[in-house]
């Protein structure tokens, strides 16, 4: 019993007949009675260590969002402003009223009122919220998502494994192969990659390329030809193939689409549920400007009108079509803002006490973790780290967070460097 042809066939989650769901389909017996070969028991031991399907959308606030005007409101104290709070749909918990329709998935959610941190600049606390790690002169982390990715991506997969709608934080010395791939307009497709010859033209083209690359690379450049070449095969894997229509919303309902929002974040978490729903493993959706240090109300209603309905939708999608309980979501931003209101009407940095917001991936929804004082100034109990949701993340999609990866100082570096995960959070 052989199968010397399983490597051609691929995977998606919309159904189609893949390797990896073939191989999950041998025999386990065939695999006892030795009648499997080595490289196929080594092929399917890698498919089940796939997961899957296990993947992640994190939907980042740039710009540090405030906990008392999102979801750790402080209705009878003066630090809370102009922002009153509403109920949600889990008894006795209330958040902020501009997230009507987050509040009507709650069910699905963990609120994690009790993050703390230590970096209060945007560049330093992005990278550690990215990456678990401060930033160092002498080498350049990779992002959590790329860390998933190499773990949990399909190899074989046409599409990004890792996708950034913004920019965000690359794979660091994890190498091309897990840098994301940014999309600056979702709902449509990326830009160049309409193929503008025909396919055997377009082959023989890069036959050609190969050939020049092959010189320069036996005078010297085959680190940079190595890269070049997996990055153009990336690239021409996704030009010619069909599940490149991920992208599109052409097939997607008006009124879907409307739900989601006609703005950049929602455009973005419907091109999210897209691509994970293909077969992507990580995808970000970025909001930008939440760095209120003016008129905070009044900036938080425009913010919120854009994040509140799309998230929402986006749970609800997810659940829909039966994806959730292997698709993470994770809500948070690089710190949190001051709970005094300044002069100027604002919220300064503050990493000392913030929230995030966690659903899906087998999360206990429905609950708060952790809380502020009455002021909000500070953690009140179960203070929670970087790396401690960051080990609650990879428990979540079944990643080992004690994994090492080596770094090009020779030092291996684990996913997720100390950190517990947080109680309570799973059922």
């Amino acid at each position: 019993m052989t199968f010397s042809r399983h490597d051609d066939i691929t995977i998606n989650r919309r159904g189609g007949f893949s390797r990896r769901s073939f191989l999950r389909r041998v025999s386990a017996t065939a695999a006892v009675a030795g009648t499997l070969s080595f490289r196929d028991l080594m092929s399917l031991q890698a498919a089940e260590l796939r997961k899957q399907g296990r993947a992640m959308i994190l939907l980042w606030m740039a710009g540090g969002p405030s906990h008392l005007d999102t979801f750790d409101p402080k209705p009878k104290h003066k630090n809370s402003g102009e922002t009153k709070a509403i109920k949600t749909a889990v008894s006795g918990i209330q958040i902020a009223h501009n997230w009507t329709e987050t509040a009507k998935v709650m069910k699905e959610i963990a609120l994690i009122r009790s993050m703390t941190n230590k970096e209060g600049n945007h560049r330093r606390a992005t990278y550690q919220m990215h990456t678990g790690y401060v930033p160092s002169g002498s080498i350049k982390h990779p992002s959590l998502g790329a860390c998933i990715a190499k773990e949990l991506a399909d190899p074989n997969f046409d599409l990004p494994s890792v996708v950034s709608i913004g920019s965000t934080i690359g794979a660091g010395f994890l190498g091309v192969d897990y840098e994301p791939f940014n999309v600056d307009q979702p709902g449509a497709l990326p830009r160049d990659v309409a193929n503008p010859v025909s396919t055997d033209r377009f082959k023989r083209r890069d036959s050609l390329l190969k050939s020049l690359e092959s010189d320069f690379s036996d005078r010297g450049g085959r680190v940079v030809v190595n890269n070049h070449k997996r990055l153009y095969k990336k690239a021409s894997k996704l030009v010619l193939s069909p599940e490149v229509k991920a992208f599109s919303f052409d097939d997607e309902p008006q009124s879907l689409q409307k739900a989601y929002g006609n703005t950049t974040f929602g455009k973005g978490c419907l091109l999210a549920r897209r691509l994970i729903e293909a077969g992507s493993t990580f995808v970000e959706v970025q909001s930008r400007n939440w760095d209120h240090h003016t008129d905070v109300f009044g900036r938080m209603k425009t913010m919120a009108g854009q994040v509140d309905p799309a998230m929402a939708t986006l749970i609800t999608d997810l659940k829909q079509r039966g994806m959730l309980e292997k698709t993470l979501v994770v809500w948070m931003g690089e710190f949190g803002r001051t709970p005094q209101v300044s002069a100027r009407g604002g919220r300064n940095h503050y990493p000392r006490a913030f929230n995030a917001l966690m659903a899906g991936g087998g999360v206990k929804g429905g609950q708060v973790i952790g809380s502020t004082n009455k002021e909000g100034t500070a953690v009140k109990n179960n203070p929670v780290t970087t790396p401690d949701l960051f080990t609650s993340i990879c428990k979540s999609l079944k990643v080992n967070p004690a994994k090492e990866n080596m770094s090009p100082l020779g030092r291996p570096m684990k996913i997720v460097d100390g950190g517990k995960v947080i109680k309570g959070l799973f059922s």
